[in-house]
């Protein structure tokens, strides 16, 4: 949810024009985290002004707010720094007032962009309100503004790092955030807790080291409410922020930004919360962790943090990332959700590589080679996780199961905080999430480390909070996934953890055929989906057939295919606004058997595997009744050959592994049924692709 990009330019001369449109494109490469409202700050023609734009809806309206405006585009900046952002409405109703940029005083002394929730921000806007501060919007972000601004008057000499670790100090809550200020010019904060940051470098000679230093001081600022209560530990009469010491403060250069003199060399800097908005401007980047907080001015980039953390690296490294621009555009297709649909043979391949030798009988998970004796001795495996990525968890914990023979359990993250569930030192808690960066599923994490678990992460965005937090993990090598509704990431993750609890059951002489038949069936699987997928256009026309002007869908499924059901409704669900309901076919005559008639909308999972018989029963049932269900079954199954059955066949494979192939054909037909219904496949109204806030 919401998007932050960046752009400093330091001694390498642009002009308001080139700025303007590095930040609008910038922005629209991060459209797809979803969002309501963007805008954006840059410098005026005069010292110490600001000009801010923003609209309701779409990069669009803002692009071309800024053109009715008519700034003038040909002034060139050597030095500059701008900001922008695109909102998602947490505080305060989408409008231009509550859009970003925030500022601190009708002078733009500080601007603000933020991702996350300030959760202690009504006592910091009341705090603030009895020192005479006037509040314009409904957000929270406003209190990171208008803080940052009474803490530099109070000090209007201070650095602006240490002004930024104050802030910091005073904040509650998961936020990324940049700050840019008239008071220190082509100068820019950018600060991490919980919500990601990536800042991407580029000079024009290379640079001296491939890192950047982490810096400490023991300065300390007092907490804003204690300070405000207690006029005795006060060091002036009005101050909310006790001066630090600053013969403490630790003052370095970037090594990695210095020519061979020592001078500061040009630099461009791009801060985004997500690589695909960096990647046509350079590939070299560094990702922030937690609580860092970094500096870029004169060229340099700086980064501090405000205590030492003995488990924190003392350094970041600049990353070259192999994400090429071609990956994140639609090229042929009309939408990237169905571009990610026909990736996924060669997304499970990419999965797989490296990994799978089905030669040898063989899986390595380099990620999980150093713990996998201690996650095989563990008392039980809890999977933890959110929407997609908990049905694909759902989809193997039967094979866990079987292979490991260790229990398994499979948690909402929501509802595993709500309950407070009892985690112990011998558990193993394993973190999926295609982002990386989802709000409930860090809280977990955090609420099992506390307790001492084992923690694995399942993630395809490198760097991102959860392959930092998590003891090891495995990367699932997706590639980008840029449409709201998950895709080609839940086939992967689905690959992934197959494989894990191959890796798991190495040991186990009794599960070795067991083994190798699923290795031998993950092989297939890439050909398979190929099979799938010409599928395409028989689906479109059932969509037009079948379900056109209908309110409601069952979608049936038991066993493994269960899970396959709950990601196909949930699709359905979000893509076309189609109210579809997952049921376990077991339960079908316990009550819903009561909406079966002639009019209602069924598909029903019905591949061979050791429940078949039972499935076969409720297709019974639901023909008896006068229903006229949908069957995906597999290829020139008999039991279907009949004229009247509407089915989609799909190839057999390991019961395990089924639905890998039954799911492509739900990913279809939620696709078509939001085409045909002529609504925004990738953007749904009221979701967002990086759900970062609970």
């Amino acid at each position: 949810m919401c998007g932050i990009f960046g752009y400093i330019n330091y001694l390498v001369e642009r002009d308001r024009k080139f700025i303007l449109d590095t930040l609008l494109n910038g922005l629209s490469r991060l459209e797809y985290r979803g969002y309501d409202s963007a805008g954006l700050a840059v410098d005026g023609d005069k010292k110490n002004e600001v000009c801010a734009f923003k609209e309701v809806g779409k990069v669009a309206k803002l692009k071309q707010l800024i053109e009715e405006s008519k700034p003038d585009l040909t002034k060139s900046f050597e030095s500059h720094a701008g900001i922008s952002h695109t909102r998602w409405a947490t505080h305060g109703t989408p409008s231009r007032l509550n859009c970003h940029p925030h500022r601190s005083d009708a002078k733009w002394e500080f601007s603000v962009v933020h991702n996350g929730i300030i959760t202690n921000y009504k006592e910091l806007k009341a705090l603030l309100e009895s020192k005479g501060f006037r509040f314009e919007t409904e957000t929270d972000t406003e209190c990171i503004a208008k803080l940052t601004k009474y803490l530099y008057d109070q000090q209007p000499d201070i650095d602006f790092t240490v002004l930024a670790k104050a802030v910091v100090k005073e904040l509650a809550g998961a936020f990324g955030l940049l700050i840019k200020s008239v008071h220190y010019p082509h100068e820019v904060i950018a600060a991490r807790k919980g919500s990601p940051l990536v800042i991407g470098v580029k000079t024009s000679r290379k640079m001296k080291v491939d890192f950047v230093d982490v810096e400490y001081s023991e300065d300390v600022a007092l907490p804003a409410e204690q300070a405000s209560q207690n006029a005795a530990i006060k060091n002036s009469a009005t101050g909310l922020l006790a001066p630090p010491d600053k013969s403490l403060l630790h003052r370095s250069q970037s090594r990695a930004f210095l020519s061979d003199d020592g001078i500061p060399q040009p630099a461009e800097f791009f801060l985004s919360s997500d690589p695909s908005a960096i990647i046509e401007h350079t590939k070299k980047v560094l990702y922030l962790e937690d609580d860092d907080i970094a500096h870029i001015h004169e060229g340099q980039l700086n980064i501090h943090r405000l205590t030492k953390d003995d488990g924190t690296s003392n350094v970041r490294a600049i990353q070259t990332i192999e994400l090429e621009l071609q990956e994140i555009m639609k090229g042929k297709f009309d939408h990237f959700m169905q571009k990610e649909i026909f990736e996924q043979p060669e997304s499970v391949v990419n999965t797989m590589r490296g990994r799978l030798d089905v030669a040898n009988k063989q899986v390595t998970l380099g990620g999980l080679r150093q713990y996998i004796s201690t996650i095989r001795r563990c008392r039980r495996i809890i999977f933890i996780a959110c929407g997609t990525s908990y049905h694909s968890c759902m989809a193997v914990r039967g094979v866990f199961e079987e292979l490991t023979e260790i229990p398994i359990a499979v948690e909402l993250a929501s509802d595993f905080l709500d309950r407070q569930a009892p985690v112990f030192r011998d558990d193993t808690c394993v973190f999926v999430s295609q982002s990386g960066e989802t709000a409930d599923s860090l809280m977990a994490l955090r609420y099992c480390l506390e307790r001492g678990a084992l923690t694995v992460g399942i993630v395809n965005v490198v760097g991102s909070s959860i392959s930092l937090l998590t003891h090891c993990g495995v990367h699932i090598n997706a590639g980008p996934e840029i449409g709201v509704a998950s895709t080609k990431a839940y086939t992967s993750q689905f690959v992934a953890m197959v494989m894990f609890a191959l890796s798991l059951s190495e040991d186990r002489a009794s599960k070795q055929k067991r083994r190798e038949e699923i290795m031998e069936g993950l092989s297939k699987v890439s050909e398979q989906f190929k099979e799938i997928l010409k599928l395409n256009e028989p689906i479109k026309q059932m969509c037009e057939r079948f379900f056109k002007n209908q309110k409601s869908l069952l979608l049936l499924g038991r066993g493994g295919q269960f899970p396959t059901a709950l990601e196909g409704a949930l699709k359905i669900k979000e893509i076309s606004y189609l109210h579809c309901e997952a049921v376990m076919s077991g339960e079908l005559k316990h009550g819903v058997l009561a909406l079966v008639d002639e009019n209602l909308p069924i598909i029903m999972i019905l591949t061979r595997d050791g429940l078949f018989t039972k499935s076969l029963n409720a297709y019974q049932q639901v023909i008896a009744r006068s229903g006229r269900p949908i069957v995906i079954c597999n290829n020139d199954d008999p039991e279907f050959s009949s004229a009247q059955t509407e089915k989609i066949e799909v190839p057999k494979t390991v019961d395990c592994l089924q639905g890998l192939l039954n799911v492509i054909p739900l990913q279809l037909i939620s696709y078509w049924l939001a085409v045909g219904e002529g609504l925004n496949v990738d953007f749904p109204r009221n979701l967002a692709k990086s759900v970062t806030v609970e």
